[in-house]
């Protein structure tokens, strides 16, 4: 079928749908809602079967949806109505929650239900739910809505009205208020607190103060640490540079804020957006609550190296601690070394907000773009072990060629991968990427790959020869079968062959052509996107880091908008 998504943002709901159904056989286009006229010109033009719409913030016009059958993919149970759905859900602290697909009709989230799919709820923020279960079951939601299409249209099946709908038990909520976030901090517990900031993350986060400024609240994980302080205050910093702030019965760490006044009205960490504050506090130790985190297997063959970076920005500081880390855990006699990442990004790179907040943007651009390579050399040149990149998570730009400078490169099922940067103004890329792509790929598909800008599932990686493998149909089960299968590499027969093969391959690349070469090459190509005249890479990120409204629709998502496209010869309009 020709689908054509209509939707606010390419997010990461949007990506994985656009990915999967693609990969489905599907002819899928994109056209971000940014006007009715714009909505109805893209419709004109690709004549969809069916209108997909996975992440909205306002009504499809009805001069679509009358015409044109129009599924909304809302993140709640049937019957659940408003944009505050999982807001609302996290917030009451409901056992379980859902996914509906229903059509588009006059009523916001009224229209007659097409599919739907429940799951437990996690204790766990809002985006990690939507990046997560909420994605898992819109993913199953939407192919069973998609295999009702043609039933429908011979009248042979028919949407259930909502509240035919047998177990609806969802109501509408208002959208949610800052009234409705906010924190008392004299009188609420830890879990009420956590509820509060995980139901707000993502966006829009917690209004509340911080050092006696104005700010929103982000990134709150549980605290494992002993305080005398009174509720409210700010106990001591984390090496990450979180900060500990005491409840009426024990404590949360804050990690990122976006300040209300000043320059920087941006999300940043806590200690770029107060470091005279932060650097005073006490340095307390919580390593269930680093970001970076080393443990090993029971027989000390296998270890495992965690960086759970907020939506896997990597800062120069960070950098420098996991480049420090890969350093200690390399110094171990282990024989395999795991690289787990975060728990729903693997890593996407230099982080642009710490970058847009510097002095000099430019020159943090390129300090963390070097920071970012010597944590790829770090991994390159570990010699002595085998080493694993466990993709949790999804992953992009400089993300993914960290993963790919280990020596086996292993993904869970429904990650999804950007492994390109042009997207963010036409960056040529480093991290080794010109020696670590082509000698999986080869030139030609490196080419491919690093020109079309598109998400790429884990499995289709696999084909391509990007990565090794892709297992594991939720985390829990990946994690178990990684720690297995690192196992078992650590004690096959073979593990001195493939310790030998890896050290003699690597020697014999490094007389072809040296690292340091690769590196000097993608670095002259960032010093012109950095320092050069012109300003594209400046303008995406500045636009990325303030969250500017879309303005128009990537061509390279937008294949109706295409010079040559054309409506397949006998094609049919879709009507409601």
């Amino acid at each position: 079928m020709r689908i054509l998504f209509l939707t606010h943002a390419f997010n990461s709901l949007s990506q994985r749908l656009f990915a999967e159904l693609s990969a489905d056989g599907h002819r899928v286009s994109v056209e971000f809602d940014i006007a009715n006229a714009v909505a109805e010109e893209a419709v004109a033009l690709f004549r969809p079967d069916v209108i997909v719409c996975p992440f909205l913030k306002r009504a499809v016009p009805a001069s679509i949806w009358r015409e044109h059958l129009t599924l909304i993919v809302h993140p709640g149970i049937v019957g659940d109505r408003g944009p505050s759905a999982l807001d609302w859900a996290i917030h009451d602290g409901v056992p379980e929650w859902g996914v509906t697909v229903l059509q588009a009709e006059a009523e916001m989230d009224a229209g007659p239900v097409w599919a739907a799919r429940r799951f437990p709820m996690r204790a766990a923020t809002k985006a990690s739910l939507y990046r997560n279960e909420v994605t898992d079951a819109a993913l199953a939601a939407v192919r069973e809505a998609l295999a009702r299409v043609a039933a429908w249209r011979a009248r042979r099946w028919q949407p259930c009205p909502i509240h035919d709908w047998t177990g609806a038990n969802g109501t509408w909520h208002p959208p949610m208020q800052q009234a409705d976030r906010s924190i008392d901090w004299a009188a609420d517990g830890t879990a009420t607190v956590l509820a509060r900031l995980r139901a707000a993350d993502g966006y829009p986060g917690v209004a509340d103060t911080l050092f006696g400024e104005d700010c929103r609240l982000f990134d709150a994980q549980p605290a494992q640490v002993q305080h005398e302080a009174a509720a409210g205050e700010v106990v001591g910093r984390r090496a990450d540079g979180a900060v500990l702030r005491a409840t009426v019965d024990g404590a949360v760490w804050i990690g990122h804020v976006r300040c209300s006044n000043g320059e920087h009205r941006f999300k940043l960490p806590v200690a770029d957006a107060f470091p005279q504050q932060v650097a005073v506090l006490p340095l307390l130790a919580d390593p269930d609550a680093d970001a970076i985190g080393y443990r090993e297997s029971a027989d000390g063959c296998v270890g495992f190296l965690r960086f759970d970076f907020y939506n896997g920005a990597m800062s120069t500081a960070q950098c420098g601690q996991l480049r420090e880390a890969i350093e200690q855990a390399n110094a171990r006699p282990t024989r395999v070394l795991v690289l787990e990442g975060g728990r729903d990004f693997w890593s996407n790179g230099i982080h642009l907000n710490t970058i847009e907040a510097a002095r000099s943007v430019a020159d943090e651009s390129w300090t963390n773009i070097n920071a970012m390579d010597d944590v790829c050399l770090a991994l390159l040149q570990t010699s002595d072990k085998l080493t694993v990149a466990a993709m949790r998570g999804n992953a992009g730009a400089g993300g993914c060629f960290l993963a790919l400078a280990a020596d086996f490169v292993w993904a869970r099922e429904g990650v999804v991968l950007n492994p390109h940067y042009r997207n963010m103004g036409n960056l040529y890329g480093s991290e080794y990427w010109t020696y670590l792509l082509p000698r999986r790929v080869g030139p030609e598909t490196a080419r491919t790959i690093m020109s079309s800008r598109l998400p790429l599932l884990a499995g289709r990686a696999v084909e391509a020869g990007l990565i090794d493998a892709c297992f594991g149909r939720d985390l829990p089960g990946f994690e178990r079968e990684v720690a297995a299968h690192a196992d078992a590499l650590a004690r096959a027969a073979d593990y001195p062959a493939r310790l030998a093969d890896k050290q003699s391959r690597r020697a014999a690349d490094e007389a072809i052509k040296p690292l340091a070469a690769y590196r000097d090459h993608e670095l002259e190509q960032m010093r012109r996107n950095f320092f050069g005249f012109d300003p594209s890479y400046h303008v995406a990120r500045y636009h990325f880091v303030h969250k500017s409204a879309q303005s128009w629709t990537p061509r390279h998502l937008a294949l109706h908008r295409d010079l040559g496209w054309r409506v397949p010869e006998g094609a049919t309009e879709a009507g409601a």
